[in-house]
């Protein structure tokens, strides 16, 4: 059953979904991938195309999960979480040659939310939901990836604010030389262009 989530009482419900419930929500997860996404510094140019590769080959991971967040029913807010043993290359690949065992690593994928609900203590519920996951698991390693941009990116808003002391405050610490490349089209190019993401990682 949902939980209320700590402090925010009324309508807002917090559930950790796994297995076949899934499905339930991945129409809704592409909806808030394709709307938040699109902000700097993703700039993803979203389609359901796109989407349905991508989270077909999340949801087909063993002990995948998404931590879901509702407000009255309706998907607000949502962060997924899996075994990395069980992710795609380009996720995977970087870890092994690293030498790093990734039977070890729970994979912290997309966190993304209204934003009408940031600033209230929701990445705080994300991460503590995909972080009881994983030792749910028995894993002991969490990991995430960060998309590179260069600070004078001309589509770099004036008031951006980097997350990093909010993922350090966590725990979290970037890894030297770990990168991991992934390709999406980012708003107005005409095709997908390779990404550096930064990886970032704790003990559990």
């Amino acid at each position: 059953m949902p939980d209320p989530a700590e402090g925010h009482p009324g309508s807002i419900a917090v559930e950790t979904l796994t297995g076949p419930a899934l499905a339930g929500v991945i129409d809704d997860l592409a909806r808030l991938r394709i709307s938040v996404f699109r902000d700097y510094p993703y700039l993803y140019d979203g389609s359901l195309v796109y989407e349905a590769r991508y989270l077909g080959d999340f949801a087909a991971i063993a002990d995948a999960a998404v931590i879901a967040l509702r407000d009255g029913g309706r998907l607000v807010g949502a962060a997924t979480a899996a075994p990395l043993a069980g992710e795609v290359e380009a996720f995977r690949l970087p870890f092994e040659r690293a030498g790093l065992d990734v039977s070890d690593i729970c994979y912290f994928g997309e966190s993304v939310l209204e934003p009408a609900y940031r600033g209230r203590g929701f990445g705080h519920v994300f991460f503590d939901g995909r972080e009881a996951h994983a030792r749910s698991l028995g894993l002991h390693r969490a990991a995430f990836c960060a998309v590179v941009r260069p600070d004078d990116h001309p589509l770099r808003p004036p008031a951006y604010r980097p997350l990093d002391g909010f993922w350090q405050r966590r725990g979290y610490a970037p890894v030297p030389g770990l990168i991991c490349r992934f390709s999406w089209r980012d708003v107005g190019d005409a095709g997908e262009t390779s990404k550096d993401l930064q990886v970032w990682m704790r003990d559990l």
